[in-house]
């Protein structure tokens, strides 16, 4: 197999714009106060994240997938992004052992 050098300079680059994103966002919340509405708005961004690249497959995919979205995001309402993410993953696996 042979990897050509303009992909893995893509990738690289990637990486690296992923980690310089990464650092920059911790170092500038370093920096920054925020009252109680304003860390409740940040906590809500990783589980809006994950259904807004989830949903359009969950949908376009079977009833299994589209239910197993909907207990993910209800379960994220209540539960740490973790925790809703293997709840949801042990749903789809559930509702297609079920033949759904």
């Amino acid at each position: 197999m042979t990897l050509d050098p303009q992909t893995l300079l893509a990738i690289l680059a990637m990486a690296v714009a992923t980690a310089a994103t990464r650092i920059g966002g911790l170092v500038l919340f370093g920096f920054l106060t925020l009252d109680r509405r304003q860390k409740r708005a940040m906590e809500a961004i990783p589980p809006a994240v994950l259904m807004a690249v989830v949903a359009p497959t969950a949908l376009a995919t079977g009833p299994a997938e589209t239910i197993a979205a909907a207990i993910t995001a209800l379960a994220a309402l209540r539960l740490p992004l973790l925790a809703a993410t293997a709840l949801g993953v042990a749903a789809v696996a559930a509702l297609r052992a079920m033949g759904l």
